[in-house]
């Protein structure tokens, strides 16, 4: 009878050896397990094991241990005292403060998004603001598109410290399952703002740009913490 935790091994590590061949092992594991805290595959809580890391990623634990410790500085992963190192789950103060700096950051990057921008790069972001007037009808659709939308505006910034910093605020967002875009009515409103922030863009307003994504940050930390308060949870929320 064939061994299937053997087979099943041999299939993880098929599935990464691309990435840790072209990449330095640590790179290509912290890669690989980031993605899977974004993808939600690795759950808020969940205990994170070394060995088993290692056996299901096909490497050995040193890079492992990298990718931990780096995933930790980045705070998507934690020291708990009685599990050890699990995936990071954020507090109502952690997505408070979370909020915070991304209105500052995100809104400083829609200014000078309004002063730096090429017309190339505006007519991009005017695309995928059609692409999420085409989601809308799918909240799993409209969260890749909520996210592409902002990854792009962060580009547009041409400020590539701004950019490292809203990318961490990014990966943290990836703590909070499920998405505030579920909600039809919300979904319809975020479309709303991001194209008032695009319009300032175009216009080259960057205190209309700022203000703009200031509002849009403001309204969706407003809808995850209705959600917080109706479930009594400590993050698990939603995701925008």
């Amino acid at each position: 009878m064939p061994d299937n935790t053997v087979g099943a091994s041999r299939k993880a590590r098929r599935s990464v050896q691309p990435d840790a061949g072209a990449l330095p092992r640590g790179e290509a594991a912290y890669r690989y397990l980031r993605k899977a805290i974004q993808d939600g595959k690795l759950k808020p809580g969940e205990r994170l094991r070394e060995v088993e890391l290692a056996r299901q990623i096909g490497l050995s634990r040193t890079p492992i241990r990298e990718a931990l410790s780096r995933l930790e500085s980045e705070g998507l992963v934690a020291h708990d005292p009685t599990r050890g190192v699990v995936v990071a789950e954020l507090d109502y103060v952690m997505v408070t403060e979370l909020y915070y700096m991304r209105e500052v950051l995100e809104g400083t990057a829609a200014r000078l998004a309004a002063q730096h921008a090429s017309d190339v790069e505006i007519s991009i972001l005017d695309d995928l603001c059609q692409q999420y007037e085409a989601a809308l009808s799918d909240a799993a659709g409209l969260a890749v598109s909520n996210r592409h939308f902002h990854e792009t505006l962060y580009r547009c910034s041409h400020n590539r410290y701004l950019l490292n910093m809203v990318t961490v605020l990014h990966n943290a967002l990836s703590l909070l399952s499920g998405t505030t875009l579920a909600d039809p009515e919300r979904a319809a409103q975020s479309l709303r703002e991001h194209r008032a922030v695009v319009t300032a863009i175009r216009a080259r307003d960057a205190d209309a740009a700022e203000q703009a994504l200031r509002t849009h940050i403001r309204a969706a930390q407003k809808v995850r913490l209705q959600k917080l308060f109706a479930t009594g949870s400590d993050g698990n929320a939603g995701n925008e």
